[in-house]
């Protein structure tokens, strides 16, 4: 086992955490305004924007890879535009991969930030933007100090979901050392040629990851939450 361990290429492990965090970082920038239009808005097209964030949790990795590789491929206007433009070529690429991810994730960061941002008492918007201060100001200032615990959640759960993404990952990345290859597809191979050891050690190391950051997100939600209720009692 320790010279399985020592012979034993962890590129695929940290490609997965640089993936990870790059994805988290763009879905977090892109996700925050959209999350606050969504708690705040009562929009009759609410109920769709809504619909096609969640879709990524109820549809099978294999149909958003499909749409995802077939949008991205140079055959379609957006692949073409990229390679015609900027000689970037997004399927089977660190790139495409990371936009797959981003779509694929996205419901992990939007949901617990929209919760959080309508868990907020109004009257503390209201009041913000009474003061005169802006929406975009409102949002920094006001509402995302009040939710630390959905903030949290929302990144530690995206990054999480992403570091053990596969499907979506194979399908449009493939499995290219270095490149597109992370640890969920590493594992994959290492069963397909029967290499029990090494599927066991990506495992492990997987599962012992995912443990401690869900532990970290459920214990500082503990503390947070006595120390709000030891506040407002």
């Amino acid at each position: 086992m320790i010279e399985t361990i020592s012979n034993l290429d962890f590129a695929p492990l940290f490609l997965s955490f640089k993936l990870a965090f790059v994805t988290t970082l763009i879905l977090f920038i892109s996700a925050l305004p959209l999350a606050w239009y969504l708690s705040q808005t009562n929009s009759k097209i609410k109920p769709f924007i809504e619909a096609i964030t969640a879709l990524p949790i109820v549809l099978p990795p294999s149909v958003i890879g499909f749409y995802i590789l077939f949008s991205l491929s140079i055959n379609s206007p957006i692949g073409a535009f990229f390679d015609e433009v900027f000689g970037i070529k997004l399927v089977f690429t660190f790139t495409g991969v990371v936009i797959a991810s981003c779509f694929y994730s996205l419901p992990f960061m939007v949901q617990p930030l929209q919760s959080g941002f309508e868990s907020i008492n109004k009257n503390i918007i209201e009041a913000s933007l009474i003061a005169g201060k802006s929406k975009f100001e409102t949002l920094l200032r006001v509402a995302l100090p009040n939710v630390k615990p959905a903030v949290l959640t929302a990144i530690i759960v995206t990054f999480a979901h992403t570091v053990g993404e596969f499907g979506v990952v194979l399908m449009v990345g493939g499995s290219i050392p270095g490149e597109t290859k992370v640890a969920a597809v590493a594992i994959y191979e290492f069963v397909e040629i029967i290499d029990y050891n090494s599927a066991h050690i990506y495992s492990l190391i997987m599962l012992l990851i995912s443990f401690i950051v869900l532990l970290c997100v459920y214990i500082f939600n503990q503390k947070y939450n006595k120390k709000f209720t030891g506040l407002h009692r």
